[in-house]
């Protein structure tokens, strides 16, 4: 079926008239009616074709719509009576606006034996009205008159564009031709605001082909059902499941305050703000019926109006609202409060915030209503939702709905500020484990970092630099399997463990396998009481700056990176152990050699992997953010480096998936004028000869000041040596700036153990004199034997 001219139509009278009163339109129904041809009226002003009399009235201002009867001017003289509906219709292409003037071609009685009216209008319970294929209307029913605010009589003969110039005609008129040619119904549905209503109601119209009894499609059936309250449950519910999704995205906050302004806005209110209390001292819970006046920190609001302007305080400003308020009047009854301006109900506000009443007077705003944000028996602040552009107030439906978004709201404000709490009581846990500064050492220079996850909580990770005797120093980095304070704990009882196991010189693969006993028997003691199994992995490493020798052992632990001091950096290739806690298997060490001034990058996984990242190329980003380069040249300080390796591999909004660790260290060498060896026979006699060198070789070194100290623990460690120990002994001493280390080493494998001599004891006051006239003395084990050492303070000694 082709499309219908509506205005071609002759069978109904059509003029159109523009805003200044000139008649723009004239169809051949026109013509019939009046006799002018529309070459004698078009052009000219409409107020010609009016006779004296009839009993219309012009339209007012800001009228839209008028109907009235008409006594027109017939071209032989004689006067027309005709009933007029007109309708406004607004500028298009910046033209003027104009009235579409229709006259129905019958407006007779109307005629029960039409079997098209009488079929549809018994058949239809609701507002219904008949159109023939033609698209013209054949009759309504008495509840679609009173909708449509028109006589039953006097629209028939009339299109939907007819009757009005609204959006809803134009695509009923359209629907309407689309189910003429389908013959299948159409179900519309649309807001619309009724002659005479005080607000738009949704509306369900089926569209439905009336047959004849050959079948053929001879005219439509529209009936109209108002499902306003439907549609209001079905946004309300809609609103609750959006709510669910959208509300606690994240564990912030402030982030999930804005969330609960943005799901209401404009779905509930044109304006919503949510304030919250402030946290109380020392961790406790906010209160649960705050007291006026009541302290409120503006979290978040949003707005139909770009900018928020009705907004009175900014977010992070803290407000006191006084007794009468109507946040203090919500919290203090723990339940919404409904104002509205008309009613009076915000006069109070008069008396304390003469700026929100201009805000109120300025944007229109005539309803408020405030509901607590309240979550496992803790009033957590309150959501303030405003309607200034929306005319309709508050209803108590609106209150179950806001009370109900704002109840899952509060539970994920208030799981968000807990898992804040614990997050940065977490942080300051790991903090005070974590090694403040990184003791100054000769033996290496260092630097490191430390980030916590943004999304799954603090982890495990750890790093330190422990001092070790001889100017050796170890290098540690570790992951504790898991997030928050149980993870946080771990790690400090493991790093508790590895430095006192590093306080007796143990190598690094006898260090892991202590160190993985102790893991398991953390998993044994977590694994009574539920918390589950202890997990980690560990690196340790063990450089001497006389030999610049490194030995490395790994549990489960991702290699280090070497940066030679003129090459590109590499993965060291290091005997991956299992990690800690799997309890049995072995762990292996490696050793290189060093050069001075070659940087070793130690870190954990979680600077490396990521979700949308595999490790390797992690690694392969991190060994080219370590590379030098014309902007980074290989005498860059550490903490540089350590700032372009996390810009490099880390997100810059910080918003990481795991903790991330990163120990850089650059080493040293000890020059050889610096270290004296003497290797000594075992023989008492010898040990005078001995004090001798040690004497010359403090004098070379301009250390005569320490040569007392240095000859009376030379001469007792020796001697000791001599006479417990067994050969080959070698005494070696160690200059360093602030430092005079001796040490003695022989092949057994007896310690010596300090003790305090009885009164008749002839001996054992060795090791007594030595811890006395001694900063820190010690031993450790070799494969060939032991070392005793002791270290003077040359700077106390000056």
């Amino acid at each position: 079926m082709s499309p219908v001219n509506p205005f071609g139509d002759a069978a109904t009278a059509r003029a159109v008239v523009d805003d200044s009163g000139t008649l723009r339109e004239w169809n051949e129904g026109a013509r019939q009616l009046l006799g002018h041809p529309a070459a004698d009226v078009v052009g000219r002003p409409a107020a010609g074709l009016l006779a004296d009399g009839g009993d219309g009235t012009r339209p007012g201002p800001g009228d839209d719509r008028w109907s009235g009867t008409l006594a027109l001017r017939h071209r032989d003289g004689h006067t027309v009576s005709v009933w007029v509906l007109a309708h406004h219709r607004p500028p298009r292409d910046g033209g003027p606006g104009t009235w579409l003037a229709v006259a129905p071609p019958d407006s007779g009685p109307d005629r029960p034996d039409d079997p098209l009216v009488r079929a549809a209008l018994t058949q239809s319970p609701c507002a219904t009205m008949i159109f023939d294929d033609r698209l013209r209307l054949r009759g309504v029913n008495d509840v679609m008159a009173r909708l449509l605010g028109l006589p039953a009589d006097r629209v028939r003969g009339l299109r939907p564009t007819d009757i009005g110039s609204k959006r809803q005609n134009t695509e009923l008129e359209e629907r309407l031709r689309q189910v003429l040619a389908t013959g299948r119904h159409y179900d519309m549905h649309t807001h619309l605001k009724a002659t005479g209503e005080s607000r738009a109601h949704a509306w369900h119209a089926r569209i439905a082909p009336l047959t004849d009894a050959d079948g053929q499609v001879s005219g439509i059936c529209v009936s109209a059902h108002d499902f306003t309250e439907q549609h209001l449950a079905r946004e309300r519910l809609q609103l609750v499941n959006e709510a669910s999704v959208r509300i606690g995205t994240t564990l912030d906050v402030t982030r999930t305050a804005q969330e609960l302004a943005d799901v209401c806005v404009p779905t509930l209110a044109d304006f919503v703000s949510v304030d919250l209390l402030d946290p109380q001292e020392h961790g406790d819970e906010p209160s649960a019926a705050p007291v006026p006046p009541v302290g409120l920190r503006r979290a978040a609001h949003q707005s139909v109006s770009p900018g928020c302007p009705e907004a009175v305080a900014e977010p992070g400003r803290l407000d006191v609202y006084p007794a009468g308020s109507p946040q203090a009047e919500s919290l203090v009854a723990g339940r919404a409060f409904v104002a509205a301006v008309p009613n009076g109900d915000l006069e109070q506000w008069r008396e304390w915030d003469p700026v929100r009443v201009r805000r109120v007077q300025e944007y229109g705003i005539h309803s408020t209503m405030s509901v607590p944000l309240q979550a496992r028996g803790t009033t957590l602040g309150v959501a303030v939702f405003t309607r200034f552009r929306r005319p309709y107030p508050f209803t108590d439906d609106d209150r179950l709905l806001a009370e109900e978004v704002t109840a899952r709201a509060a539970v994920c404000i208030d799981n968000a500020r807990r898992y804040s709490r614990e997050r940065e009581t977490t942080l300051t846990l790991q903090r005070s484990l974590l090694p403040r500064w990184l003791p100054p050492t000769a033996a290496v220079e260092a630097a490191s970092r430390y980030l916590p996850a943004a999304r799954s909580g603090v982890g495990g990770d750890w790093f330190d630099v422990i001092p070790l005797s001889g100017m050796r120093v170890a290098m540690v980095v570790g992951d504790v399997v898991g997030h928050g304070i149980q993870a946080s704990a771990t790690m400090g009882r493991l790093r508790t463990a590895v430095r006192t196991l590093a306080d007796i010189d143990l190598t690094p693969d006898e260090l892991l396998t202590h160190l993985d006993d102790l893991v398991v028997r953390l998993s044994e003691e977590s694994g009574d009481d539920g918390a589950g199994e202890v997990g980690a992995t560990c690196l340790y490493a063990v450089y001497d700056p006389v030999s610049r020798r490194c030995s490395l052992a790994r549990a489960g632990h991702p290699a280090p990176v070497l940066v030679p001091p003129d090459g590109p950096p590499r993965q060291l290739g290091l005997p991956s152990g299992p990690p800690l806690g799997v309890g049995g298997l072995p762990f292996e060490s490696a050793e290189l050699e060093l050069r001075e001034g070659s940087v070793l990058a130690f870190y954990t996984d979680g600077l490396v992997e990521s979700r949308d990242r595999e490790a390797e190329a992690g690694q392969a980003l991190l060994r080219k953010a370590l590379a030098p380069s014309a902007d980074s040249p290989p005498a860059d300080s550490l903490d540089t480096t350590c700032d372009r390796v996390l810009r490099a591999l880390l997100p810059p909004d910080g918003g990481a998936a795991d903790d991330a660790a990163l120990l850089l260290a650059r080493t040293r060498g000890l020059p050889a004028g610096q270290v004296a060896t003497w290797d000594i026979p075992a023989d008492p006699s010898l040990v005078a000869p001995v004090r001798k060198q040690v004497v010359e070789r403090l004098s070379d070194w301009a250390l005569l000041e320490a040569s007392f100290t240095a000859e009376l623990v030379v001469s007792e460690l020796v001697t000791n040596a001599i006479r417990y120990g067994s050969s080959p002994i070698r005494l070696r001493l160690i200059h360093d700036t602030a430092t005079l280390i001796c040490e003695v080493s022989d092949t057994s494998h007896t310690a010596p153990h300090l003790r305090r001599a009885k009164t008749w004891d002839e001996g054992g006051r060795g090791l007594l004199l030595v811890a006395q006239l001694t900063q820190r003395w010690g031993s450790r084990h070799t494969t060939e034997g032991k070392t005793i050492w002791a270290e003077l303070g040359l700077l106390d000694e000056e």
